[in-house]
């Protein structure tokens, strides 16, 4: 996997992918490889690499991205009764793009 798929691949568009919403800023789509049989991603449009790495200038795009994550899941909750929203920090983060995963059931094996 590249150090940063979202900017490598997506966000280039060498990797298409099936989006659920998109603003200017932030874009929410199917994951192309999901791990739960709802997997949703939602990612800012700037490269950020981590939660933890996002600066006071990030505050607007944070907010906005939050909006984001927070129709996504109301989506999720209303189809399917519960959502979990989690992101990934570290050793766990496979790409160093800061992204939330919107998920819901057991995980695929």
């Amino acid at each position: 996997m590249t150090e940063d798929f979202y900017c490598d691949e997506v966000l280039n568009g060498k990797t298409k992918v099936n989006k659920v919403l998109e603003t200017e800023n932030v874009l929410a789509y199917y994951h192309t490889k999901p791990f739960w049989p709802v997997h949703i991603v939602a990612i800012p449009k700037k490269h950020i690499s981590s939660l933890i790495t996002l600066e006071e200038g990030d505050n607007e795009l944070l907010l906005e991205l939050l909006d984001v994550i927070k129709e996504v899941a109301a989506m999720v909750t209303k189809e399917n009764g519960s959502c979990r929203v989690l992101t990934n920090l570290g050793d766990y983060q496979d790409s160093k793009h800061l992204h939330w995963h919107i998920v819901w059931g057991d995980p695929l094996r």
